[in-house]
């Protein structure tokens, strides 16, 4: 079908790409100072004080949140698909290195311990992110030195003493060189160097002394680059599942593509049953601000939700020494509930899943909010066996303790979940190829992910009906199983905005103003890296033929569900604020379990008809 919207394509971003790929064909190592001046010039949404003299730290933060920690001592990256890529290249076997991992990328990294760090990458999408993100790091880490440089070690090792954590910016102020002074020394605001300790926090010192030693001279080699290695790569994490559940080869699955936490939070209701134990750790001194939340949220003084505010301390409590048993309760819980936890092998990339026996989901443990409103059938009363009295009072905002809801068909069911830890970028199209060709048969596709808005607010959910695919260059139609109304009612933060047209992009930092302008024109407001590779895969799961280029893609028609979900967790448009100056933290579960609900109340939906209880 005929084009209907303008090219997008960016001379400066397609130059900027084009020149590091041409450079990581190189059987040598490629020096990062040769990408710094394309990188600049392409003037990047993300870094948009990369030419500036002074530090662009929302950029700089952006790029330490998505490394590991060890990059002050980094001096070569090595790019490969899996362990026998980098044994090959005579690395040896790089999986007994040290495992490090990014804050805010779920990327599979190893150390050695001096100045090499090895990363696995799934597609061609890695390579546009790690590069952008090391380039940045490098431009502005330098920028850091230089200023720095007016800072003696003695001055540097008073303002931040080896005890560690500073604490408030009070206590930082005590000190022999003040905060001020600080951050007039690296030519940056007061609340730029806060955000720095917030991502540093007691490593403040470790982290930033060899910033002040040397200049960064980041070296990265690609070992491979082939499409076979990415499909070799993919197989194997596949095949790692198939070992764990083989039943994934004769029954019906639906595919979610979402995150490790929500869906089995919401199907086990495991945080709810410990909620005393939970509610005693917010005693604790340190958990000041959050026990107040709770006491808020109890008062009915917050509209935030109470069951996610308790897996939200759950998994905080459970990274304490103290909260260590009950995580290996909640395991034991899951798998008496049909869940079964699939850790991937450190021989291939990272992206975690979870298989679903929806025969085995135990209704009466179930998030409430699972079961409200689903048919008008009377059944057995829930939260009729959790512990807690509290908890068997409660109703959540629009339950009623009267309620009844009839789940028992979930009994009879022989189909499975299959929930994947989104992937980034292409990764997406290798991944769920691979399913479509293995399992018994696909009943739903649901993708659920971050995004950046350009007409929303962050913690905002958007749905999207048209993908513009920015590999491919195809737009994609599709029928989008929800609405506003499947949101709606479980978010309290944010906006539901269906009726969406969302673009995938090909990096984060492969985005300028005048590249958003375009799409923002158009009306595309929805801006992430998955959604195009998956419509990609959806039509060749019910097409005979590989996908299309730079075509209209009509979907409709399909012989399975299919749902795209995003909240938003990055504006673009609005100046400095992407994810390098802030984060979610716990108000960005709203919006994830808000759409998590979606997701499995359309699954039971779909069971139910299957099933014939419809």
């Amino acid at each position: 079908m005929e084009r209907t919207i303008p090219s997008t394509e960016s001379e400066e971003v397609e130059l900027y790409t084009r020149t590091y790929y041409s450079l990581l064909r190189s059987t040598a190592e490629v020096q990062i100072r040769t990408l710094e001046e394309v990188h600049s010039g392409m003037k990047s949404l993300l870094h948009p004080g990369a030419r500036n003299a002074e530090p662009d730290m929302a950029a700089f933060i952006y790029s330490l949140l998505r490394l590991p920690p060890c990059m002050s001592q980094v001096r070569l990256v090595v790019l490969g698909q899996s362990a026998d890529v980098f044994t090959r290249a005579g690395f040896g076997n790089v999986y007994t290195w040290q495992d490090v991992s990014a804050t805010a990328r779920r990327r599979r990294c190893f150390f050695d311990g001096i100045d090499t760090l090895a990363c696995f990458i799934a597609s061609r999408s890695d390579i546009d992110d790690i590069i952008p993100l090391l380039t940045a790091y490098q431009i502005e880490g330098n920028k850091l030195h230089r200023c720095l440089q007016r800072l003696s070690d003695p001055e540097l090792q008073t303002f931040v003493p080896e005890r560690g954590n500073l604490g408030s910016l009070d206590t930082m102020t005590d000190t022999a060189l003040g905060l001020s002074k600080l951050a007039e020394i690296m030519e940056v605001s007061e609340e730029d160097l806060d955000r720095l300790y917030a991502v540093w926090d007691k490593d403040f010192g470790t982290r930033l002394r060899p910033i002040v030693a040397a200049p960064i001279h980041l070296r990265v080699q690609l070992l491979s680059g082939s499409l076979s290695e990415y499909r070799r790569a993919t197989n194997s994490w596949w095949n790692n599942i198939e070992m764990a559940m083989p039943e994934l080869r004769e029954r019906p699955v639906y595919f979610v593509s979402s995150n490790v936490h929500s869906l089995v939070n919401l199907l086990t209701g495991f945080a709810l049953q410990h909620q005393e134990t939970l509610v005693e750790y917010l005693k604790l001194p340190r958990n000041a601000g959050l026990l107040n939340e709770w006491k808020d949220i109890q008062a009915r003084r917050v509209p935030s939700s109470r069951e996610n505010f308790l897996y939200y301390v759950l998994k905080k409590y459970q990274q304490t020494a103290e909260g260590q048993a009950l995580a290996q309760q909640q395991q034991s819980f899951e798998q008496a509930n049909g869940i079964t936890r699939i850790i991937g092998s450190k021989r291939f990339f990272e992206v975690e899943s979870q298989v679903i026996d929806l025969a085995l989901v135990k209704p009466e443990t179930l998030d409430p909010r699972l079961c409200n409103g689903l048919e008008d059938q009377s059944c057995a009363e829930l939260r009729s066996n959790l512990g807690n009295p509290e908890l068997r009072t409660f109703v959540p905002e629009r339950g009623n303790p009267e309620l009844r809801s009839n789940l028992s068909f979930l009994s009879k069911s022989d189909a499975l979940v299959l929930n994947i830890d989104y992937p980034l970028g292409l990764a997406a199209y290798n991944i769920l190829s691979s399913v479509a060709d293995a399992v018994g048969s696909v009943l739903g596709v649901y993708i659920m992910g971050k995004s950046a808005t350009l007409n929303g607010v962050v913690g905002d959910v958007m749905i999207p009906n048209v993908v513009h695919d920015e590999h491919s260059q195809n737009t994609f139609l599709f029928p989008n199983c929800f609405s506003a109304a499947d949101v709606t009612p479980y978010l309290k933060f944010g906006t539901v905005l269906d009726n969406q047209k969302a673009v995938t992009v090909q990096g984060t930092f492969l985005q300028t103003p005048r590249y958003m302008e375009v799409f923002y024109r158009e009306g595309y407001t929805d801006i992430e890296m998955e959604a195009g590779p998956y419509m990609a895969a959806v039509y060749e799961m019910y097409r005979p033929k590989r996908h299309p280029m730079n075509e209209i893609v009509n979907l409709y028609g399909l012989p399975f569900d299919l749902g795209i979900v995003h909240y938003a967790s990055d504006t673009p448009l609005g100046k400095g604020k992407n994810l390098g100056a802030g984060s979610l933290s716990y108000f960005g579960m709203d919006s994830t379990y808000a759409a998590s609900l979606a997701i499995l109340r359309r699954v039971f939906r779909m069971e139910q008809t299957r099933l014939g209880n419809g």
